[in-house]
């Protein structure tokens, strides 16, 4: 069972919070309008990702926990990978909790299975949350916004996205048995040019412009292959014979 040791930011300080959900949902196009996805849904396209317009929006890819890091190191085996910024839901022992987190994506992978990608690279999770409750009266003001290698990368209001009790609402309708303890990655939108970006450094946050209250991460990417000598790195996808 994977453990999180987080921190629940409170008015008068952080206290500790440990979470052992069992399970990671992952959500693409859970906007209130689905014309707000349609922009992030071009970009990945134009790096040849399909996504399985068939089914009903929000798409719900489940995954391990072990898919879910809070470290600021991540490896991966290309240099074709990227962040994306996303609000997260946390539900533990019956309350409701929002976070930060970075949906980091092999998008040579996703060409072939989003869903694969999606479990194979990690998701980043930012160490402190909010509580739902302390966070509902202002849901509308906060902003999720992302950067890589020091520049602006996304940035929009995460009310854009559907509310988190409409989720677990549509999580409810959709997922045959919920478990006590789960996470939620709430999906994301367009890139601030319209492109996906690949980089070394990612930051995402979300945070209230009126009271500067803050959740954030920060993350480095580090490619495994490239510690291994030139001639002796076995192929991401070896030639048949």
């Amino acid at each position: 069972m994977t453990t999180f040791a987080l921190h629940l930011a409170l008015p008068d300080g952080d206290r500790p919070l440990s979470a052992a959900p069992t399970r990671l949902y992952n959500l693409g196009s859970a906007t209130v309008d689905s014309a707000a996805a349609e922009a992030h849904q071009r970009e990945v396209a134009d790096v040849g990702v399909r996504i399985a317009f068939d089914v009903p929006a929000p798409r719900i890819y489940p995954m391990a926990v072990n898919s879910v890091t809070t470290d600021d190191v991540v490896g991966v085996h290309s240099g074709r990978t990227s962040g994306e910024a996303e609000v997260v839901l946390l539900v533990s022992d019956g309350e409701l909790y929002i976070g930060v987190g970075s949906d980091h994506t092999d998008r040579e992978l996703e060409r072939l299975s989003i869903i694969w990608s999606k479990q194979y690279s990690p998701s980043v999770l930012g160490k402190r949350v909010w509580r739902w409750a302390d966070v509902e009266p202002r849901w509308d003001r906060l902003v999720l916004e992302s950067t890589v290698d020091g520049e602006l990368y996304q940035r929009g209001p995460a009310s854009v996205f559907l509310s988190p009790p409409e989720i677990l609402k549509v999580l409810g309708e959709r997922v045959s048995e919920l478990p006590p303890s789960y996470l939620v990655f709430c999906g994301t939108y367009t890139s601030i040019d319209n492109r996906i970006r690949h980089g070394g450094q990612w930051t995402a946050a979300l945070h209230d412009p009126e009271t500067g209250a803050r959740l954030e991460l920060s993350y480095r990417v580090v490619d495994l292959l490239a510690e291994i000598e030139t001639g002796f790195r076995v192929p991401l996808r070896p030639k048949e014979r």
